[in-house]
């Protein structure tokens, strides 16, 4: 069985007293030993027991790989002192983590062996064929592999204090009961391992063949180019001495942690029988005895692995820990945007109130106060600037000045009317009954305008209200059709309703010419002055004549209808005049119209409408925010899982940060 020396170059001897100082040497070390590093390495073996590389987060290991038969079961027997599956072709066909625990007060090892929910107590004769069963539990019978792996936790006094995963070794050639691509499988299990920057590549090489064409010499450089974290160990150098001083010191194939040459138990020998024979062969043979003696032996194998490892968890935790902590961080608050998974429909009512609030809060920044904090970007939803924009462009839309029949000539619309409007009354009197027949046929022209404003309005303000109620209740998507239903619903009442008080305007325009608007009788005055300018010019025949307020103007046609022209032009400066006014109200009636019925949307027709709609008599809204859908219910599990297993990382990982510092010297 293999002890640790605190002196890796220390001569390997079994006569008594060498045994004795040994061991008061090793259980020196081994208190040492545990005091520092060995929290460190069972808190690392914890998050890879809670597999924590599920959540992306790598952990440093150890990972043992090799071309099929170079020797690495038997590197990891004699590591921890027992025996491991041997047979033809490939004997490890699962990752198998091996967890050696030094226990210098043990009085006999324990051994346990831990796959998917199992865990299976074992001992050192039985725990090849533990491992046998479990292989072919998770592999099946035949000799396919798998990547799930099996975890052996070795309890024992002398053995060093390593975690390692020993991978299947590689081959190309499939034998019979082996799928086709045996080869793929197995690259892929040992890149999904070796890839990881805080992965050691701990490279099993058989003296006999070339380095540079071992196949896991290939796949580790692929990863690690330089070498930086990859240590060879060189078997069977008994039986290819000659040239294996050049091979471990020229290094043809970037091993930049070194060389270690060892030699595995033989046959029937004894663990310690075996560590006899290495250090004599590695002392006595003429060629084997020449290599440096820190480069030899699996004394020196397992300090070394002990010192990589202390060193590349010392390195790695606190990046472990940071990222253990803020994907936690992450999840939860990813998981506390979700929404609630309610157990009562009060829960769910509440929740429903708070929506509300904060969409009515929302509404009344973005259209009633025009404050755009919220949303400030997002100038589509600053409703009220784009109201305000709407009613210019509505006011300019509609004419400043009265509508004229283009292919009449000047007053001869007038005079038409008029001539209808003859009737037996008082000469030169100016029938009412004409005037507002013309008015309402001014009035047809533009009475459509109105009707396109509000609905333009309406429009924005049906697309805004659910943006900010989708806003709101994004968590809740179940809400989203009812919500739009209920606003869709609220928009078109509003569109009845603001349809009739356009229809009202036009309709009170239509029924009687009236206002108190003075610059109706100042602009009446004013153009009523061109009345003696536009009689002269046709009593003077002339062609054309330039009156203020109505421009130059043809008059020679007038000249036959001189019994109406002052009624005519009397009835024009009045639609002129008049007309100012009637522009006056539709645009200020509308805009004052569309204002109110903004404000009495967000502050309380919307709530009453969402309330009925969602809530109703049997509640059914409500109740659909309690069923969560396929999607979030899965996002839910998956978060509650991870933040489960974050939080027991985090505690695993808590307690040992203090002794990173002192495991790293």
């Amino acid at each position: 069985m293999l002890t640790l020396t605190p002196n890796p170059k220390q001569e390997f001897d079994l006569n008594p007293s060498s045994s004795e100082v040994m061991e008061l040497e090793t259980n020196a070390l081994a208190v040492s030993y545990n005091e520092r590093i060995r929290p460190l390495l069972d808190a690392v073996d914890r998050l890879r027991q809670l597999k924590i590389t599920k959540e992306g987060i790598q952990l440093p290991t150890i990972v043992v790989v090799g071309d099929q038969s170079s020797g690495k079961s038997s590197v990891l027997e004699s590591l921890a002192g027992i025996s491991l599956p041997r047979g033809q072709g490939i004997c490890t066909r699962v990752p198998l983590i091996m967890s050696l625990q030094n226990d210098p007060n043990a009085v006999a090892p324990l051994l346990e062996l831990k796959y998917g929910d199992k865990t299976v107590p074992t001992s050192e004769a039985g725990v090849a064929s533990a491992i046998n069963v479990a292989t072919v539990e998770i592999a099946g019978d035949n000799k396919g592999i798998s990547s799930s792996p099996i975890t052996l936790v070795v309890k024992k006094r002398g053995v060093p204090d390593l975690t390692l995963v020993d991978l299947p070794g590689i081959t190309r050639v499939p034998i019979q009961g082996q799928p086709e691509d045996i080869y793929e499988q197995i690259a892929n299990i040992i890149n999904e391992y070796i890839t990881p920057k805080e992965s050691i590549i701990l490279n099993v090489l058989s003296a006999t063949v070339d380095f540079p064409t071992c196949e896991s010499i290939r796949m580790s450089q692929k990863v690690d180019n330089n070498g930086e974290r990859t240590l060879a160990v060189v078997t069977k150098v008994d039986k290819a001495p000659e040239g294996l001083v050049e091979k471990v010191t020229v290094d043809d194939v970037k091993i930049g942690l070194g060389y270690v040459c060892v030699r595995n138990r033989i046959g029937d020998e004894t663990y310690e029988e075996a560590r006899a024979v290495e250090a004599r062969l590695f002392e006595s043979h003429p060629l084997l005895s020449i290599i440096d003696k820190s480069m030899v032996g699996i004394p020196v194998l397992a300090q070394q692995l002990t010192d990589i490892q202390a060193s590349i968890i010392a390195r790695c935790l606190p990046d472990i820990v940071k990222k253990i902590n803020d994907m936690l961080g992450r999840n939860m608050t990813e998981l506390n945007n979700m929404p609630r998974n309610f157990s009562t429909t009060a829960d769910a009512l509440t929740e429903f109130i708070r929506i509300l609030k904060k969409v009515r809060v929302s509404l009344e920044m973005l259209l009633v106060r025009g404050e755009y904090v919220e949303f400030p970007d997002n100038q589509k939803l600053h409703g009220y600037a784009r109201v305000a924009q709407m009613v210019h462009k509505y006011s300019k839309s509609l004419p400043s000045d009265c509508p004229t029949a283009e292919q009449l000539l000047f007053l001869m619309e007038e005079i038409s009317v008029l001539g209808e409007a003859k009737g037996i009354h008082l000469p030169n009197f100016l029938p009412r009954s004409a005037f507002l027949t013309l008015l309402r046929k001014k009035l047809q022209t533009v009475s459509h305008m109105p009707r396109d404003f509000v609905n333009e309005v309406l429009d924005y303000l049906e697309d805004m209200v659910i943006v900010i109620l989708t806003h709101h209740s994004e968590n809740y998507p179940q809400l989203k059709l009812l919500g739009t239903r209920a606003v869709h619903s609220l928009i078109e009442k509003t569109r009845v309703s603001s349809s009739q008080f356009v229809e009202e305007m036009i309709k009170m325009e239509l029924n009687a010419d009236y206002t108190f608007n003075p610059d109706y009788l100042k602009t009446c005055t004013c153009l009523m002055k061109e009345q003696g300018k536009l009689v002269d010019a046709i009593n003077d025949y002339k062609t054309n004549v330039q009156l203020d307020g109505l421009g130059l103007v043809d008059v020679e046609h007038l000249r036959n209808q001189k019994e109406l022209v002052e009624q005519a032009f009397d009835m024009r400066v009045r639609l002129v005049a008049y007309w100012k006014s009637i522009i006056l109200r539709l645009v200020d009636g509308v805009a004052l119209h569309v204002t109110y019925r903004i404000k009495c949307l967000v502050e309380k027709e919307l709530e009453a409408a969402l309330v009925e709609e969602l809530v109703g008599p049997q509640m059914d809204g409500i109740q659909k925010m309690m069923e969560e859908s396929p999607a979030t219910a899965s996002k839910r599990d998956r978060l509650d899982k991870s933040i489960e297993l974050l939080k027991k990382s985090k505690e695993v990982v808590a307690g040992v940060m203090d002794r990173v510092s002192i495991g790293s010297n």
